[in-house]
């Protein structure tokens, strides 16, 4: 089933997100990121996605250029096999800050 869930953590919002992010609900996902970072730096956590599309990562992608401008931290947590493999393939491991859990998120945000 698809969720999202936001969680505090200091001064860094954690975006859980699980299931498929498609496009059936990648704007809630889109929203949701960039509603965080007006006040926060943001983690999303992967761990408990199964499926991403083209939409999903652009919700990413928007997410980081965001961060990038408002001089916030953008942190990609515990990413998943199946969203893992999109990213090599796109490249976008290189672009993205991929941590392997919420304590590397919380270290890396400062």
């Amino acid at each position: 089933m698809n969720d999202v869930v936001t969680e505090q953590a200091g001064a860094l919002t954690v975006v859980k997100l699980s299931g498929e992010v498609d496009l059936s609900w990648s704007a809630r996902v889109r929203e949701t990121i960039l509603e965080a970072l007006e006040r926060y730096s943001v983690a999303v956590d992967l761990a408990a996605v199964s499926y991403i599309d083209s939409s999903g990562i652009a919700a990413l992608v928007e997410g980081l250029q965001n961060a990038r401008d408002s001089e916030r931290r953008f942190l990609l947590v515990a990413v998943s096999p199946a969203v893992r493999a999109v990213l090599e393939l796109a490249r976008l491991d290189r672009v993205f800050t991929l941590v392997p859990d919420l304590a590397g998120a919380a270290a890396e945000a400062g």
